[in-house]
């Protein structure tokens, strides 16, 4: 049987969430490493195992552009710190920080003559995940820019107080603000 890094097993995840189960790919693989195979088609990346999904987002800031392997070492490590802090399959606790992290609603601006209108809509899943993913890399990077703490206790600590649905968590922070503008465009 394949483990993610050689140690996780993610066999036993599941996505409790109905609605991001086809979003959130969890199939069992060594390597989170698909070699671009996924972007030929527009929505493809649901294909995508949803750590190398997570290691994509890693590379999105300036230190870390384009080096695969040190985001790779990144989020392993981080992996480490959530099982030795949790006790649990870290695979798990960051789908369900995703799961958490996405917001539901949203606002889009409608132009009316020359008055643009906000309006609330629902997120569509794909972009749920996105966005949670986004959310908790840019929470790990941003507590660890001029900190003493290491990216990999700053992911490891985003992704736990995510999957536990911690307010002080900046990913949750911001889901919440996101929806809370929604529910005053209703």
């Amino acid at each position: 049987m394949y483990k993610l890094f050689d140690k996780w097993e993610s066999t036993e995840v599941e996505v409790r969430d109905i609605g991001l189960q086809r979003y959130i790919n969890i199939t069992p693989v060594i390597l989170p490493y698909s070699g671009g195979k996924h972007a030929r088609q527009q929505f493809n990346k649901s294909n995508q195992h949803i750590v190398e999904r997570l290691i994509n987002k890693m590379m999105l800031s300036e230190h870390n552009t384009g080096k695969k392997m040190t985001t790779y070492k990144i989020v392993s490590g981080a992996f480490d710190i959530i099982n030795k802090k949790t006790k649990e399959n870290p695979i798990q606790v960051l789908v369900n920080a995703i799961i958490n992290a996405g917001p539901r609603e949203e606002t889009v601006r409608l132009k009316y003559g020359g008055i643009a209108v906000p309006k609330a809509v629902d997120s569509a899943p794909q972009r749920r995940v996105d966005i949670a993913l986004k959310l908790i890399a840019q929470g790990a990077q941003k507590s660890a820019f001029k900190s003493r703490r290491s990216i990999e206790e700053t992911l490891a600590n985003e992704i736990i107080a995510a999957a536990n649905y911690d307010v002080k968590s900046y990913s949750i922070n911001k889901k919440e603000g996101k929806e809370r503008v929604a529910k005053a465009a209703r």
